[in-house]
């Protein structure tokens, strides 16, 4: 940045430092995990607070976004459901613009990856069993705090209610300096509170309802799924879908059937997800419903090259890495090859699909100015992760997550192999082949068939797939008790009479495979998107319009008569038909209002391309109508029978506009008026 700008900043980067240097010499020692928690958050403070700052003193962003709210509900590309009972927080419905644009960014994504990675695809089940999402770790971990109204029930975020409360304490004259100190060390250490330690805080400071002034009922942690109950007995428990992923990886030994047994392969799915959100905010970035599209990748844990990384080996990317978040540092712009190849970046495949992620992004319109890749500092990545980087978008709400791509390791597989007793791994040859010593239950399946009937065989299988180790707590049980637990299924010993040892020769080795992910939130990067591409025209600040890409623009064209006289409506029908012929998205606006002001509503509405039939293509021979584009609002004069085929290759990022305007000559004024 700007030197003047930098000397202004050298304080809060040398904060960051000192704070990163206390965190790693922390882990280096092996201090206690809530210590080093504690000082993460306040390196996370300490980076907030220089992000703001940087934002602050870069150039005016002149965006609006009361104008461009205004312009999304005028023109219904989305609102709050059940807008006429008042609505719901957290809950949107997208009307037809809104609609069509997230269909044009999802059939940009298929290309973009299924099709071009050749990837499989599911469509799994949204109601999923609770035993499921027990293995996967969401119905111990996918929790939040919060606290109620004692009289109203009406539900607050714990933490949210805290920062709220002192927030107000701080903004009151009579608060003295001792306190604001007290107050803003507690915010500071906030996110790596416990309950028990929020709970006392809001009983210190004898915190009330936001709303009614009412008493708060103790902390509780409230899990931020929907629960449902399955079939008309209720005995069948499950949840909303927390993510789609789970439905990928409880089919992955189909799937690896389905691609012959080999590594790699990805799989794709699309779909809705649910997460009970205590008190969502800022609009579609924070909701109860939402399309997530994940893809998981799925290869051997000791290869994770990846054949086509050549392609993307030069890809520019503005990378802020957890090193750099430590020591105050900016982001730093390298090629994707440089960062894997110097160990920022774990691995091939994850660093591929990095590039491919920025590049669909860049694609569909999200500013490159306004896109970084963050990584995962310690803390924030789940402990089976090997890296993780989130593709932030710059929003008028600071940078916004919208796709993270993580590497999982052999982590989701092994959790449902152990819930389920099903071996999900592959088999993969040995270069010499060894003797393996295995502990076998010899089960009764007699008494296990008259036990479990059409549940016999997944016991049989589940007994299969024991590991040495758990068929030995099985005999020592059985042995003890007279009973075990596998899997919900209660064995005796008349069930399992006999355990054997036995030594085989063995040509491959069991092996559970690691899960490369890019999970890309659909309304984060619809919203960024709509925040990137918003304009107003320099001549008139209420003419306001989105700068959509024409291969997401919801509608591609507009068909635009000067007027509505009968001998225009055969010209009229014959563009709109042949262009719909081209499975174009196509508007006909032949009101009365003037051509001025029916541009103005094609733009406000994304339109990229308007054709309009005036006078001269009435009157005059060979029959010409203008072609007109929406960001320049430039327009050329061009054959009728040539104007399908144009805006179809227009649409499809076939052709440049330039293209056209070198091809055919610009439109000034018409020759004829009647």
């Amino acid at each position: 940045m700007d030197p003047q700008v930098e000397q202004q900043l050298a304080p809060l980067r040398a904060r960051c430092k000192d704070q990163g240097d206390i965190v790693r010499q922390l882990k280096e020692s092996g201090a206690p995990e809530v210590d080093v928690k504690r000082e993460v958050q306040e390196l996370k403070n300490r980076k907030k607070e220089l992000e703001d700052m940087i934002l602050s003193l870069s150039p005016t962003d002149t965006f609006d976004r009361a104008k461009m709210n205004d312009l999304i509900k005028r023109r219904f590309f989305y609102d709050i459901s059940f807008a006429i009972y008042g609505g719901i927080t957290g809950q949107y419905d997208f009307g037809p613009m809104g609609c069509d644009l997230v269909d044009n960014m999802l059939a940009e994504w298929q290309k973009h990856f299924v099709i071009q990675e050749r990837m499989l695809k599911v469509n799994c089940s949204i109601l999923t069993s609770e035993v499921v999402l027990k293995a996967s770790g969401h119905v111990d971990k996918f929790a939040d705090y919060m606290v109620k109204d004692v009289k109203t029930g009406e539900c607050f975020r714990l933490d949210h209610l805290i920062k709220q409360h002192f927030e107000k304490k701080l903004s009151e004259k009579k608060t003295s300096q001792e306190e604001r100190e007290t107050i803003n060390r507690k915010i500071t250490l906030l996110d790596g509170m416990t309950m028990e330690e929020m709970d006392r805080i809001v009983k210190q400071y004898d915190m009330k309802s936001p709303l009614t002034g009412n008493d708060l009922s103790d902390a509780m942690e409230f899990n931020l799924m929907f629960p449902i109950y399955i079939g008309p007995s209720g005995n069948l428990k499950g949840y909303l879908r927390p993510e789609t992923a789970q439905g990928i990886f409880v089919n992955f030994k189909r799937l690896l059937e389905y691609n012959q047994g080999k590594l790699p392969f990805a799989c794709a799915q699309v779909g809705n997800a649910y997460r009970n959100e205590i008190s969502p905010r800022s609009g579609l970035l924070r909701v109860r419903e939402f399309t997530m599209a994940e893809i998981e990748h799925f290869c051997d844990p000791d290869d994770k090259t990846h054949n086509k990384f050549d392609q993307v080996a030069n890809t520019e990317m503005m990378l802020y890495s957890a090193c750099a978040q430590m020591d105050g540092e900016s982001p730093r712009k390298m090629t994707i090859s440089e960062a894997v190849r110097g160990g920022l970046v774990a691995n091939e495949t994850l660093g591929y699909y990095m590039a491919r992620i920025q590049q669909y992004l860049l694609k569909i319109g999200i500013n490159p100015k306004k896109l970084r890749f963050r990584q995962h500092l310690n803390n924030e990545m789940a402990h089976y992760a090997c890296d993780c980087w989130d593709a932030e978008c710059l929003t008028s709400y600071g940078w916004i997550e919208c796709v993270g791509c993580a590497d999982r390791s052999a982590y989701d597989l092994s959790q449902h192999t152990k819930g389920s007793g099903v071996k999900l791994c592959i088999e993969r040859p040995l270069k010499e082949p060894k003797m393996v010593e295995s502990f076998i239950a010899v089960p009764d399946k007699g008494a296990i068939g008259k036990a479990f009937k059409k549940d016999a065989k997944a016991v049989q299988e589940a007994l299969a797939a024991l590991s040495n180790e758990d068929a030995e707590k099985m005999d020592k049980a059985l042995t003890e008790t007279g009973e075990y637990d596998l899997n919900g299924y209660k064995l005796t010993r008349a069930m399992i009479p006999s355990f054997k040892r036995e030594q085989k020769k063995v040509h491959v080795e069991e092996v559970i495979p690691s899960v490369i992910e890019p999970s890309f939130g659909i309304g984060r990067v619809f919203y960024s998107l709509l925040e990137h591409s918003f304009r107003v025209r320099e001549d008139d600040d209420k003419r306001t319009f989105f700068s959509l890409p024409a291969v997401v623009a919801p509608i591609k064209v507009s068909v635009l008569p000067l007027s509505n006289k009968q001998e225009f409506v055969p010209f009229t029908t014959k563009l709109a038909d042949a262009l719909t012929e081209l499975n174009l998205l196509v508007r006909v606006d032949d009101s009365t209002g003037s051509i001025g002001r029916r541009y103005a509503r094609t733009d406000e509405i994304a339109i990229p391309f308007g054709v309009t039939v005036d006078f001269d293509t009435v009157n005059n021979v060979p029959h010409t109508v203008t072609l007109r584009e929406r960001d320049s609002t430039e327009q050329v004069r061009i054959p009728i029978d040539d104007v399908p085929l144009t805006v179809k290759k227009l649409a499809d990022g076939k052709i440049q506009w330039k293209e056209v305007t070198d091809k055919w000559p610009r439109f000034i004024a018409q020759e004829t008026t009647k």
